[in-house]
């Protein structure tokens, strides 16, 4: 069983090394299996009075239910208690319940403590089984690390685990293999596909000198790096310690319930105990040591304790049907107080698809000459450029497919060079290929973001070929509502910052909330700097972004898309790819932590407004604990409101409607455009 019932030390301060993953099933939290015994026999306990059974056999059972219930909270309670440090910091809200339910016995009131220590034990099951599930993905950054790895020793090459690479050795990475660790490439030219770190969507060209980093993949070139960090201590290992840091900051913060109960509890206390001492000294102590127990009923959380955990419940089987799987009620309640929105580039606001977006030929040549040209050489890659050319070339000339070049061969760092119809053919990047004429039109690609290879025919350029991930047909729209609403919107990209800053003035975002050039770490650091204009959600999917995830008062994961680190990271996990999924999931969390504040508010109104009426004798035990009844119907009334779905205006209402001529440019961004193309947001 876990503390966090009442404040004892959150899991996520423990080395998740050597700490079992927790509960992957809700029967396994033990404080679930504790309630699946305790409900029974309580209900069992009033079953046994309506079927006219002993009054005894009744209490047996309602006086097992208490003990087992509350097993689950009140040793932990107590241990907290007689814990050194100041006293404010040692109660919460099973202090309360646990006062309350032994003022309960001390009254005769068996059943109503059994019943408050079931729903709380229950209450406190789920939210265990919540924070459980967010800790279960962070070992899924290790597997990104291959088992063996090889390095050059002794003149020659040896095989050796991951575990025994250390800085000064030299690493040799063949095309398809992923990095082990961090190093400086030492000799040879590859394009390497670093998006599970930096979040580029391009594969980058690497040479002597680039740094590189662990879980990077291996692209065209075989690649001699020398190490610069070991297993400990590469950009994975950092990205696992950021991530349990900032989970152990969020664990140390107290629950909602808490922060409610912690004024109360010691102003109950006082108040039951000057009732009972100054009313003994006035009258019969009997009498008067009878009021401060009913005080201390009075005082009891039972609305408080279901109020958050129905409404919790309620908003989340709500937010699953609009798209959203929220992580308990710390996440609910953090989305509704964000002020900050920050959006990863790749696969967030992007499509995580290079696609060509422009294909401009040189003079005496036509689009569909440069795209054959290019596709032929590409025919055979599976570089990610290469898939780009050639689904360009599919939409130019459906039905007919690329006649592969021959005697193609990768140029490192370059790139390819083969022979179409007997003439050479040359494809790669500017300053490998000659632009030309073509220069300006380079220069034009180059600023609004995109990747820009040349094709060149026997000596002279033929075009060139604009390669960019596009943003989600819906990027636009989504930021644009989330800004209505009042929000401040910023992107954070490992892309260069031409190509961020072209994406987020398309996508309507302001060029000074702009970060790109980050790695995880740098991610992380921006997200706190952030948190100056009020609570962040960060949005990401990748592993690139899971410590950016962890540090924000609210990670948002993009599920379809995000990989298991970023999901389980995240306290909120987008389904599919629909980013207007999430401006309707952030309105209904504002939505429902109103809702819970109401039954807080509920609760807390009738502690105070009974606590009185207790005192002075004008309620009895009997009414004390009606009202108790009354209120929890009302608040889980209350709370089951959060699970309706309300109409909520979507980014894209009152939007105007995208034309047939831009649906058309959608799918071929070169139709009908004149060869004096003007610069357009997209490139």
């Amino acid at each position: 069983m876990s503390d966090a019932c009442c404040g004892g030390d959150s899991p996520a301060q423990s080395d998740s090394a050597t700490e079992p993953e927790g509960p992957t099933r809700l029967w396994q939290v033990g404080e679930m299996r504790f309630a699946a015994v305790a409900a029974p026999l309580l209900l069992a306990g009033y079953a046994a009075g309506w079927f006219g059974a002993p009054e005894a056999a009744g209490l047996v059972l309602k006086s097992a239910a208490l003990l087992v219930a509350a097993w689950t909270f009140v040793p932990s309670t107590l241990r907290r208690l007689f814990r050194p440090g100041p006293l404010r910091n040692r109660i919460g809200v099973g202090t309360l319940m646990t006062l309350a339910a032994v003022g309960a016995v001390a009254l005769g009131e068996v059943g109503e403590a059994a019943m408050l220590a079931v729903l709380f034990t229950i209450a406190e099951g789920l939210e265990e089984y919540a924070v459980a599930r967010t800790r279960r993905g962070l070992r899924a950054l290790l597997d990104l690390v291959p088992a063996r790895a090889t390095i050059l020793r002794d003149g020659g090459e040896h095989t050796v685990s991951p575990d025994q690479l250390g800085p000064g050795q030299t690493l040799v990475l063949r095309p398809g293999e992923r990095l082990a660790t961090d190093g400086v490439v030492a000799s040879g030219h590859t394009s390497l596909d670093t998006s599970a770190i930096t979040g580029e969507s391009v594969p980058v060209e690497t040479g002597p000198g680039d740094e590189v980093y662990a879980g990077s993949v291996n692209g065209t070139g075989p690649l001699e790096i020398t190490v610069t960090a070991g297993a400990e201590d590469n950009s994975l290992a950092r990205i696992v310690r950021i991530v349990e840091a900032e989970q152990a900051r969020k664990g140390r913060g107290q629950r909602l319930a808490d922060r409610v109960a912690r004024p109360l509890v010691p102003g109950v206390m006082i108040a039951a105990a000057l009732v009972a001492g100054v009313g003994s000294l006035l009258g019969d102590p009997l009498t008067w040591i009878e009021r401060a127990l009913v005080v201390l009923v009075a005082a009891s959380p039972c609305a408080l304790a279901i109020s958050v955990p129905v409404t919790v419940v309620a908003a989340i089987g709500a937010a699953s049907r609009q798209g959203a799987l929220v992580k308990g009620g710390a996440a609910l309640e953090a989305m509704g107080r964000v002020r900050v929105v920050a959006l990863d580039k790749t696969g967030t606001l992007t499509r995580n698809d290079p696609a060509v977006v422009e294909t401009a030929p040189a003079p005496g040549y036509t689009r569909e000459r440069v795209l054959d040209l290019a596709a032929a050489l590409e025919a055979r890659s599976e570089h990610p450029l290469a898939r780009a050319v050639l689904t360009a070339h599919a939409l130019r000339s459906p039905g007919r497919g690329p006649a592969p070049a021959e005697d193609v061969r990768a140029v490192p760092g370059s790139g390819l060079v083969g022979r179409v119809d007997g003439t050479e053919v040359r494809l790669g990047r500017p300053g490998w290929v000659d632009p030309g004429p073509l220069e300006a039109t380079v220069e034009r690609l180059l600023g609004l973001g995109a990747t820009v290879v040349l094709v060149e025919e026997g000596g002279s350029v033929a075009g060139a070929l604009a390669v960019r991930d596009e943003l989600r047909p819906e990027a636009a729209e989504v930021v644009a509502e989330l800004r209505r609403s009042g929000y401040r919107v910023a992107m954070l990209t490992g892309d260069h910052r031409a190509t961020a800053e072209a994406l987020a003035a398309e996508a309507g975002i302001d060029p000074e909330e702009v970060r790109a050039g980050l790695l995880p770490e740098d991610k992380a650091r921006v997200v706190g700097e952030l948190r100056s204009g009020g609570q962040v959600v960060m949005v990401g999917d990748g592993v690139n972004d899971a410590p950016a995830l962890a540090g924000a008062d609210l990670g948002v994961a993009m599920g379809a898309m995000g990989t298991d680190v970023a999901v389980e990271t995240a306290d909120v996990a987008l389904m599919g790819e629909d980013l207007r999924n999430l401006p309707r999931v952030l309105a209904h969390a504002r939505r429902s932590r109103v809702i819970m504040w109401q039954s807080i508010g509920l609760s807390l109104a009738i502690i105070v407004g009974l606590m009185p009426l207790a005192l002075f004798g004008v309620l009895g035990l009997a009414a004390v604990v009606l009202v108790h009844e009354v209120a929890e119907v009302v608040v889980i009334a209350n709370g089951m409101r959060a699970g309706r779905r309300r109409p909520v205006r979507g980014p894209g209402a009152g939007a105007p409607r995208v034309s047939a001529a831009h649906e058309v440019e959608a799918r071929d961004p070169d139709h009908d455009r004149g060869e004096a193309e003007q610069p357009t947001g997209r490139g």
